[in-house]
């Protein structure tokens, strides 16, 4: 795997958007709203570098079903919301690829009665977006890459690196073989 950012990167990012947040939006009350699974990472840093009144929820989304590297049928699931009745929203997920996700959270969001959704992202591929809209904060730009780490993941493994790595296709092979191996061990 090739290191895209470094834990000490990814730390200046954060409080790089922490600030942006802020000064946006002040010391009125935000709540946000994390995507599971690949924003906890960067929500946990990011709401303790938040200053004010700050509430927390998260929601689940999915395109990406077991070892596979594209995107498929966008699942939300969207029960553990509270109520969002005039609330200043920020939406953090991982990553802005095609954009589907955010589009449908968006808008979910508003329908859902919140008085302003703002959307915060870690990272932004460049060149893939399929949607009109675009994130209010970016962390970072990067190349069209597999990234993991950081709360990012390929078939499960790898959130917990402390930094942002590129998945090579050697490394997704090894990872498909291990996953055979040990289905094969298990009996499966």
């Amino acid at each position: 795997m090739k290191i895209l950012l470094t834990a000490e990167q990814l730390a200046e990012g954060i409080s790089r958007l922490a600030q942006r947040v802020r000064d946006d939006v002040g010391r009125r009350p935000i709540t946000v709203v994390g995507v599971l699974t690949g924003s906890i990472v960067l929500v946990s840093d990011l709401i303790r570098r938040l200053e004010g009144p700050v509430r927390v929820s998260m929601v689940w989304a999915s395109s990406y079903r077991g070892a596979t590297t594209t995107p498929g049928r966008l699942e939300l699931r969207l029960d553990l919301l509270p109520d969002l009745a005039g609330q200043e929203v920020l939406l953090v997920d991982d990553i802005f690829d095609t954009g589907r996700t955010m589009e449908a959270l968006v808008k979910e969001l508003r329908c859902r009665g919140a008085k302003q959704v703002r959307s915060l992202v870690l990272l932004r591929k460049q060149g893939r977006s399929e949607v009109e809209i675009k994130p209010d904060f970016v962390g970072f730009d990067i190349p069209d890459a597999f990234a993991v780490g950081y709360g990012l993941d390929y078939n499960g493994a790898w959130r917990h690196l402390p930094y942002l790595a590129e998945l090579e296709p050697a490394d997704i092979h090894e990872e498909r073989d291990s996953q055979i191996d040990s289905d094969g061990d298990s009996g499966t």
